[in-house]
């Protein structure tokens, strides 16, 4: 073969994950081979370097496929285990997919769990549109609520710890729940996760079963290198540090204390020398909707490769200070300009706004696509997988955990479903009401309905439930519910205006 004919297959290629799951999803999509992926689910022992792993089948096949020392496993695990790999090879080939891109990433024992989820999902449901999944890619842990700053628009009210918070076996017996269940990852949150004196030890757990090991923190402690360098020995593979203005005083009066902002800076600059995984985190409001590209440049100067803009949801203190919230416009605009600051800078910049999906979409003419808010990318294949993983994944792809063990949709979505103390995680991921029907796009409202992208959308159900007291109302930040957004507009002022009567009244 020449050099041309070389580089015309190069090109020929795909994204190796991207072209796996979307080739899976092909080749599964049928009964018969249904019926085999669940015998794949059935957990079964292997060894791992001498150490016993108790995992689906699933999981041991996609060790072996990644060339890890898997050894001791049954017949059935080493045959069903050989059929999978060959499906894989398949659905890679299928897709045009680069087979040495997936082998390298299945590695990672958190990738290789992510996967297993989906084709457990696969599996147990079939082909789902958004896909079904037997548990979250992701958990968000609000670990505490004892919090060192006082934010304006924190979704917990975050100050002392509360009096029933789970106790230190307590939060042992939920790791070990979550890493039964094969969840992927598990970010800790608060609350301020690194000031309690649990944080170091749940760390290291969640680390060593093979779980993606995260942490969403204002700074304050990781200001300090070493606390920061102990806390990528005990396993910490991401940190992302909230920094909401790129002028020092607008983020200190956000934050609530002074000097945050320098130290939220340090820690992102520590991060970056460490060589952690990272990302600087932005909740885009109307206080900082002016300063985008000079938080841009903020992130660039510090040497950060990963911005994330949160979408602002009416909950907690944030219910107190709604006024910070963007009308659609806004929010359009704002979608619209990161996209294209993407495209100019070498950082991947995203949004946890659903919305983001359609207006990557709609900007690129249909090449680009973001799944969810952690990947915006151009590859053909992205747009399938779009579908299967599918916007806004409140109690789908992924779930929260507040301070006392309740468990709940997402953390800016605290309905509780059921406590871990009382129930487990799996009876309530698998059951609960919520849960069921936050997974069923069928029953949306308002222009998330009939939207031609909500399947790649579908609003936020967070901010749908903090307007309309509803999880499956429209969410009003949508430029496609504007008249909703006018329609709360409205009645606010209203309500003002007969508050401004009963007083002159009295």
């Amino acid at each position: 073969m020449n050099n041309e004919s070389q580089d015309n297959s190069k090109s020929d290629q795909r994204g190796g994950v991207g072209a796996l799951l979307a080739g899976l999803r092909t080749l599964f999509d049928n009964p018969i081979s249904r019926v085999f992926l669940r015998t794949a689910t059935i957990e079964s022992e292997c060894k791992y370097n001498g150490r016993k792993v108790a995992a689906p089948i699933i999981y041991h096949a996609l060790s072996m496929y990644a060339g890890e020392p898997v050894s001791s496993c049954t017949v059935t695990a080493r045959f069903i285990g050989s059929i999978v790999n060959t499906i894989m090879k398949l659905g890679i080939k299928l897709l045009k997919g680069r087979e040495e891109e997936v082998i390298e990433a299945l590695k990672d024992p958190a990738l290789r769990r992510g996967v297993s989820l989906i084709l457990k999902g696969l599996g147990l449901y079939g082909v789902t549109v958004p896909q079904e999944l037997p548990a979250p890619f992701l958990i968000v842990w609000n670990f505490t609520n004892m919090c060192n700053l006082r934010c304006k628009h924190c979704y917990q009210r975050a100050d002392k710890p509360l009096p029933n918070e789970l106790s230190l076996k307590e939060k042992l017996m939920v790791v070990d729940q979550l890493d039964r269940a094969g969840v992927a990852a598990i970010a800790l949150s608060g609350g301020e996760p690194t000031i309690h004196p649990h944080f170091r030890r749940i760390l290291y757990e969640i680390a060593s079963r093979g779980m993606y090991a995260a942490v969403a923190t204002n700074g304050w402690v990781f200001a300090d290198i070493e606390k920061l360098r102990e806390a990528k020995k005990l396993g910490l593979r991401y940190v992302e540090v909230s920094v909401d203005s790129a002028d020092p005083k607008k983020h200190d009066w956000f934050r609530g204390v002074q000097g945050s902002w320098e130290r939220a800076v340090k820690a992102l600059e520590n991060a970056v020398k460490l060589g952690i995984n990272h990302a600087m985190a932005i909740t885009i409001t109307k206080m900082n909707i002016n300063e985008v590209e000079d938080i841009l440049d903020l992130a660039e100067s510090i040497g950060v490769k990963r911005v994330v803009f949160f979408n602002f949801v009416p909950v907690g203190r944030g219910k107190d200070n709604i006024w910070l919230d963007l009308d659609p416009l806004e929010r359009e605009e704002f979608l619209r300009t990161i996209y294209k600051e993407m495209s100019r800078r070498k950082m991947e910049i995203v949004s946890t706004a659903p919305q983001y999906g359609r207006v990557s979409l709609q900007l690129s003419g249909g090449r680009d696509v973001a799944p969810t808010h952690f990947y915006v990318g151009e590859d053909p294949i992205v747009k399938a997988v779009a579908e299967f993983v599918g916007g806004c994944g409140a109690g789908r792809i992924y779930a929260g955990i507040q301070p006392d063990g309740t468990l709940i949709p997402c953390v800016f979505l605290p309905i509780p479903v059921g406590n871990l103390r009382e129930r487990t995680f799996w009876d309530l991921w698998i059951n609960a009401p919520l849960f069921k029907l936050l997974r069923d796009r069928s029953k949306l409202q308002g222009a998330c309905a009939v939207c031609p992208y909500k399947n790649i959308c579908g609003g936020c159900r967070a901010r749908a439930y903090a307007y309309f007291n509803d999880p499956m109302a429209p969410d009003p930040g949508c430029l496609y519910n504007i008249k909703y957004w006018n329609k709360l507009i409205e009645e606010n002022k209203t309500a003002s205006r007969i508050k401004i009567q009963v007083k002159k009244k009295h």
